[in-house]
């Protein structure tokens, strides 16, 4: 493995632990036992769930191929996944709301279980149910997780500022350590021990199961409209009404899915950009390096939001330009360096500076992922939070099935290029949300100014 892999991950280690170490009494925020015991257990809880995505991230495709299948019988099956969360995903999210959030869990944990079983079978079929099924699970974690804690947090009364305490931790521990071990003990199950490429989704199955143990013993139900008289149809209009009504959730859930989308983009453009000409690069070692990048951008997110200045809405204007930035370099770089004629090899000088543009990217997720789940617990109702959270990412899944079913029909550049559109859009919208946030402030402010006792406008 060449020096300039350890280099970066070792120049990524010593940035995470500095600025960890380097937070003082003003980067922290002072929070109750009760509050850090219920922390404790939700980031206990989350950590097991991401372990078991994260087991199976790296595998899928190396399964489905020793399988014997092709790549347009593995695109298939990916897009059927995608498919699955956004048809029969936002369904189950609905049934979060009125069903229970505890419940959707609990359901996340069975369907993700069931998926793993799935993978012992090499038959076509049963390995799309095992998709459905994956799909099914993706919209429940990225959804009924976060509306639980929210009304957990919101029912036992703690501040609303410690919110982004349990978000930036989440993000560190479940898409940064978590990930990085994960990666470590699947490498070690499949090739050290040699219990080959299904092993992992056992283990994943198995951290599923304990997670939902915790659940079911330790948690509370909460719920979002538990009336008896709203069907699931009238929860849909009831949250496609609050989204076209508010400008401030419509603008972030198209800022969630033009980031979304373009990040998911990323991980399948990432190994053909670093070796366009067969290179031999560690793609374990790589991906380890991205989560290293990312538990920085999540604590400095955590750094940024422990202060009331520079505001959410305010930062990650910047964090959208950035990362624009950064996946224009595989543009840029194919223009100012020549490219590389000599098959196989070790990583280029054009794939060295991509790897470091690709690591400034995952910062860039690593604070979007706290900072997002923050907006949305100040501007989503609480009574359909995990219905409006699915309806976001219908166009996430209808844009990343299109481009997989078109991934060679584009160059890679032009792939880049248009996430890179994506991301400087989603800045403008951020710019539009911030100045809307706003409104509320001033015109409260001027109202005081003319008569000194109005009531402010809770709008």
């Amino acid at each position: 493995m060449e020096v300039f892999y350890y280099m970066v991950f070792g120049g990524l280690g010593v940035l995470v632990a500095a600025l960890e170490l380097s937070k003082s009494n003003k980067d922290r925020i002072n929070t109750s036992s009760a509050f850090n015991s219920f922390k404790n257990n939700y980031l206990l809880v989350y950590s097991l769930m991401m372990a078991g995505d994260w087991l199976q991230g790296p595998y899928v495709y190396f399964l489905y191929s020793h399988y014997g299948f092709g790549k347009g019988d593995i695109g298939q099956l990916f897009i059927a996944g995608f498919g699955s969360s956004m048809l029969f995903g936002t369904i189950v999210g609905s049934l979060a709301d009125k069903q229970g959030r505890k419940r959707a869990c609990v359901t996340y944990c069975i369907t993700y279980i069931l998926s793993c079983i799935t993978k012992h079978s090499p038959q076509y079929k049963v390995l799309m149910v095992g998709r459905v099924l994956g799909g099914i699970a993706t919209s429940l974690l990225f959804s009924a997780f976060e509306s639980w804690l929210v009304a957990e947090h919101n029912k036992r009364g703690f501040e609303q500022q410690w919110l982004s305490i349990t978000f930036s931790k989440a993000i560190f521990l479940g898409n940064g350590l978590v990930a990085i071990v994960s990666g470590l003990f699947g490498n070690l199950l499949v090739d050290s021990f040699s219990l080959g490429p299904v092993s992992p989704f056992d283990a994943a199955a198995c951290f599923l199961a304990i997670g939902m143990a915790v659940i079911l013993s330790s948690w509370g139900e909460n719920y979002g409209d538990p009336s008896e008289s709203k069907d699931l149809l009238t929860q849909f209009k009831g949250a496609a009404t609050a989204i076209a009504s508010d400008e401030k959730i419509a603008l972030l859930g198209a800022i969630q899915s033009l980031f979304e989308g373009s990040m998911y983009t990323f991980v399948f453009l990432w190994t053909p950009a670093l070796s366009p000409n067969d290179e031999e690069i560690p793609h374990g070692f790589i991906f380890a390096t991205f989560m290293l990048a990312s538990m920085l951008g999540s604590s400095l997110a955590s750094r940024l939001m422990a202060h009331s200045s520079p505001r959410v809405e305010s930062y990650m204007q910047i964090v959208f330009i950035v990362s624009s930035a950064a996946l224009l370099l595989p543009i840029i770089t194919s223009f100012l360096v020549a490219p590389s004629k000599v098959k196989g090899g070790g990583i280029s000088l054009s794939g060295c500076l991509q790897l470091l543009g690709f690591c400034t990217f995952e910062a860039c997720v690593g604070i979007f992922w706290p900072s997002i789940m923050k907006m949305r617990s100040q501007y989503i109702p609480e009574e359909a939070r995990s219905t409006i959270m699915n309806f976001f990412r219908i166009p996430l899944n209808i844009f990343v099935c299109i481009v997989l079913y078109n991934v060679d029909a584009f160059p890679i550049t032009v792939m880049f290029g248009m996430c890179s559109i994506f991301l400087f859009v989603a800045s403008l919208l951020q710019r539009r949300l911030l100045v809307i946030s706003d409104k509320p402030k001033t015109e409260n402010r001027a109202l005081r100014e003319r008569d000194p006792e109005t009531e402010p406008l809770n709008i």
